[in-house]
């Protein structure tokens, strides 16, 4: 195998082909909806790892929301500003860019910590529960599996895989201050030739009011 791609590196070469792959998936689908029939209108959404801007804040921001997209990789913020005009996007690493405290109604997580160490998506996820607001919800997709640290083969590249199991990955998220309150799982087949089926797990859960109300009181 070649030398492991760091997500940088990954998402700068795949470029479109990230979308040509992997489109829409079901369980990205079914969280956008999920989140579309509990959001306020106009909320501020977060999108951590936003790729290309579709489906997710294309679909968003095309429902009146205000979107703003964090991706580590340059080619992806590009493509995305031209697909999604109505959305924001930064380039940036979430793993060091901080945003306001409760200052979120909603974040999409979608496949974004699988090239992070399990104590860089536990870290990630404290953040995240300190940047919703009272009652927010974190929407997620990953791939749920056992394992840290794994050279396995994606998109004609080589990247260095870091996943929790569902057990595991729901802990992490109530010891960030949220409770969860729906997973689902459901298996994808990308649209390219000798890349495996995977299964995704949806998971959305939701900040405990009185403890993210005294988090944010606590840093203000």
């Amino acid at each position: 195998m070649d030398r492991p791609l760091t997500a940088a590196e990954l998402f700068d070469a795949v470029g479109q082909g990230y979308e040509d792959a992997f489109g829409r998936p079901p369980a990205v689908d079914e969280a956008v909806r999920s989140l579309l029939e509990r959001l306020p209108d106009h909320a501020r959404v977060l999108d951590v790892g936003s790729g290309t801007g579709r489906p997710v804040a294309e679909d968003l921001a095309a429902a009146g929301h205000d979107v703003v997209g964090v991706d580590v990789s340059a080619t992806m913020i590009d493509i995305a500003r031209h697909q999604v005009p109505r959305a924001r996007f930064v380039h940036a690493d979430v793993r060091d860019w901080e945003t306001e405290n409760a200052g979120w109604d909603a974040v999409c997580a979608f496949f974004p910590f699988l090239q992070m160490t399990r104590d860089e998506v536990t870290t990630v996820l404290v953040k995240i529960g300190r940047w919703l607001k009272p009652g927010g919800l974190l929407a997620m997709v990953t791939v749920p599996l056992d394992v840290e640290g794994l050279e396995v083969p994606f998109l004609g590249h080589t990247v260095r895989l870091t996943s929790f199991a569902t057990p595991d990955l729901l802990d992490r998220v109530t010891r960030a201050g949220m409770t969860v309150l729906e997973t689902r799982s459901t298996v994808f087949s990308p649209d390219r030739e000798g890349q495996p089926d995977e299964e995704h797990l949806f998971v959305l859960a939701q900040t405990r009011l009185a403890q993210a109300q005294a988090s944010a009181a606590s840093l203000t």
